[in-house]
């Protein structure tokens, strides 16, 4: 245990003196990794994969609200959070992460009323 909070404890000065972009790298470690590998998801890439991507980013903002929502039903907890740059403003954020075929990213489709109609093209594309 003592090893381990001295190793968070050396990251994060590390991440101090870095510049902002590895910095935010440095804090989200692997989990970064695992997003860019495609491994884990973010709500805006899962998106961009039903087709989604034309929604504005309030709208983007409500439906991970959603999917945040149903995986703590199904899960009781949080899901894994990750540093990353917000699509157009640039600025970084914490957002959510998740398993590409998790129930709730559908469950989150279902749920919000301007992304039910992405539901049938989720469900289609989970067959194929």
């Amino acid at each position: 245990m003592l090893a381990t909070a001295k190793l968070r404890s050396r990251t994060k000065a590390a991440a101090r003196t870095a510049v902002k972009a590895l910095r935010y790298r440095c804090i989200s470690g692997i989990v970064a990794v695992l997003v860019d590998g495609g491994q884990l998801i973010r709500t805006g890439d899962h998106l961009d994969r039903v087709g989604g991507s034309d929604l504005p980013d309030g709208q983007k903002s409500w439906f991970g609200r959603h999917v945040a929502k149903a995986y703590r039903k199904a899960h009781g907890g949080d899901a894994i959070k990750v540093w990353a740059q917000h699509r157009t403003t640039g600025k970084w954020i914490h957002v959510h992460a998740y398993n590409p075929a998790d129930p709730a990213l559908l469950a989150g489709l279902h749920g919000y009323k301007a992304t039910r109609h992405l539901a049938d093209r989720a469900l289609y594309a989970e067959a194929a």
